[in-house]
């Protein structure tokens, strides 16, 4: 019996695609109880292609490929989860790998816990080119968004949400919540994002509750071109304006703008914090994410 649908949205990242797929294929559930959607968002590279050929040589697996012509994350992940078939659904992204149990773990959550709408796991990042010096648990959040909260089953702690690359939740949920907002999610080389944020900002409004799944292990894999001055800049001004976005949707440009404010005067802190220490190198990358962070969220 199927019971849960994974869904990776992918675009012109064929290999780590295939990477992802590759921990999607040892997973320990049995292959009846779910299936794998990959949504082909208009990638012009040898995605289908490699696709095609690792499905082949994965016959007793249920892998398939659809194709959403509408360019965006947001436009991919709602044709992944209107193709799906489960009770439960998983979405994943193509630059990341998941533990074995990742999902027998959802399985299980949702089977045990009846209140439970929605559900997230462990982040941790993977670098291959090595951690840089100027890394700071602030500054990894943006680019690798890492979590974790214990060892146990727990609710989300209060102002955190499960990441984009690691949530799942029953199909009642999306047709009481409703999907992802096409306005938001990164579209081709665009990084605004904030879908999922506006996703789990309607699911705490209901009081709706999500959970932590320490099983369900997800490793997001940086690449050298996410590590530099330059990524971090666009990255963050996007944040500030999916902020900002959102902001204006809910009315509360003015608190969220207050709050910048305060992020600041604990930002200066934390910068002459990395002064006295003579870790330079994080105080200038730190500054320089939250700039333009604030750039974003004045933005027109």
């Amino acid at each position: 019996m199927l019971r849960l649908s994974l869904i990776v949205a992918t675009y012109n990242r064929s290999a780590s695609l295939i990477r992802a797929l590759e921990s999607v294929a040892e997973q320990n559930a049995p292959l009846s109880e779910w299936e794998c959607i990959v949504v082909n968002n208009n990638s012009t590279d040898d995605t289908r292609e490699r696709f095609e050929e690792f499905a082949a040589a994965h016959p007793d697996h249920n892998f398939r490929m659809v194709t959403e012509m509408r360019q965006g994350l947001s436009y991919a992940r709602n044709r992944g989860i209107g193709e799906s078939e489960a009770e439960y659904i998983a979405i994943i992204d193509d630059d990341e790998r998941i533990s074995p149990d990742f999902i027998t773990s959802y399985i299980s959550l949702f089977d045990t816990t009846p209140d439970a709408v929605a559900a997230g796991g462990p982040i941790v990042a993977e670098y291959p080119s090595g951690r840089p010096r100027w890394m700071s648990h602030f500054t990894e959040r943006p680019v690798a968004n890492t979590m974790y909260f214990g060892d146990k089953v727990c609710e989300f702690p209060a102002g955190r949400i499960p990441g984009g690359g690691n949530m799942a939740m029953r199909r009642s949920a999306v047709r009481r919540y409703g999907v992802f907002d096409t306005s938001l999610g990164y579209v081709g080389e665009s990084l605004v994002g904030g879908e999922e944020s506006d996703l789990f900002e309607r699911l705490r409004i209901a009081e709706a509750k999500y959970y932590y799944v320490p099983q369900a292990v997800m490793y997001h894999i940086i690449p050298t071109e996410k590590l530099t001055a330059e990524y971090l800049s666009r990255l963050s001004f996007n944040v500030g304006v999916s902020q900002l976005r959102r902001a204006k949707y809910y009315r509360r440009v003015g608190r969220v703008r207050i709050q910048e404010v305060v992020k600041w005067l604990v930002t200066l802190v934390l910068v002459a914090w990395y002064f006295v220490t003579l870790q330079w190198s994080k105080a200038k990358y730190l500054l320089l994410m939250r700039w333009n962070i604030t750039r974003g969220l004045w933005s027109k």
